[in-house]
């Protein structure tokens, strides 16, 4: 049986190998959630050990995590390229097609996966799928008109909810913007299509579909061990 003791076990131990990845002088994208957390406390080790590296990160928290542990963080506006992003997933399919956005980060990361040289994705086993779209998908709107945003989602035949703070306020991005959870009764024959739909929409930003974007995939399993793919 599987604990949460040994979800975060895999998750140490694939932060732990992708931290293997990095050389100083590089610039490193921080992706933001559990996971990436586990990464970046690994490169905190590995810079108190004499590692020299710059990173650029897609949320205040990983930011001020990094910061706290002696990396030098960046605006991504002063920097001109990333060697390398890592990030978790939510899910992620045999074609390394993902669901991100958990966290509410996913169009900061898709930013910094697409500047990157690589990006690569650590996860524990419980985030592989057959196929994408088993978990919910997040979609970034605007605050104006988003009512009239929401509605068209539907029309287009998805059900989902606002996003929520604990104390039942409408969650906010760190551009400002709301979350539209969509849940799938099944996943769809063609992620592809569905993006395409959604972000026509006027008023949504982006989807937390990220298609060919993942390089190198640490996968952690619950016994510490790891496998990249």
């Amino acid at each position: 049986m599987k604990t949460q003791d040994s979800h975060q076990n895999a998750k140490i131990a694939a932060g732990q190998k992708a931290a293997e990845m990095i050389d100083t002088g590089m610039i490193v994208g921080l992706g933001t959630g559990s996971t990436a957390e586990c990464f970046i406390d690994s490169l905190i080790l590995k810079s108190k050990q004499g590692l020299r590296i710059k990173a650029v990160a897609s949320s205040r928290a990983s930011a001020e995590r990094a910061k706290k542990g002696g990396i030098e963080v960046e605006d991504i506006n002063s920097v001109p390229r990333i060697d390398i992003t890592v990030d978790g997933a939510d899910e992620i399919d045999l074609r390394k097609r993902m669901i991100k956005g958990g966290g509410g980060a996913h169009v900061r990361e898709k930013i910094l996966a697409c500047a990157s040289d690589e990006m690569v994705v650590i996860v524990d086993e419980s985030k592989l799928v057959e196929t994408v779209g088993t978990r919910k998908l997040p979609v970034e709107v605007i605050f104006f008109g988003s009512p009239a945003t929401r509605l068209k989602i539907e029309m287009l035949g998805h059900k989902g909810k606002w996003r929520l703070n604990q104390n039942g306020t409408l969650f906010l991005t760190e551009n400002g913007n709301l979350i539209f959870d969509i849940s799938f009764d099944s996943p769809p024959a063609s992620p592809e299509k569905v993006h395409e739909s959604l972000i026509r929409v006027p008023g949504v930003v982006d989807t937390g579909f990220f298609f060919n974007l993942a390089g190198r995939v640490v996968v952690g399993h619950e016994d510490g061990s790891v496998e990249i793919r």
